[in-house]
């Protein structure tokens, strides 16, 4: 299971590399063909190595998520 959480983190970090602005979680469910969990765990390894940011701006109920560049 770690691979497969690997290489969903692998996709997920491919995506944000090509945006430009933070992205909402929805944004990575509607353009990504991973499960809801494997995007959220593959979210949780970028996270855990330091290479995203995760917001959630004031007066929003969407995070918005970026590449720490």
């Amino acid at each position: 299971m770690i691979e497969t959480i690997g290489i969903a983190a692998g996709e997920i970090w491919k995506f944000l590399d090509k945006q430009e602005q933070p992205i909402t979680l929805s944004t990575l469910r509607k353009n990504l063909s991973l499960s809801s969990t494997l995007l959220i765990m593959g979210l949780g390894w970028l996270a855990r190595e330091g290479k995203i940011n995760i917001e959630m701006p004031e007066n929003s109920y969407s995070y918005r998520i970026s590449l720490k560049r």
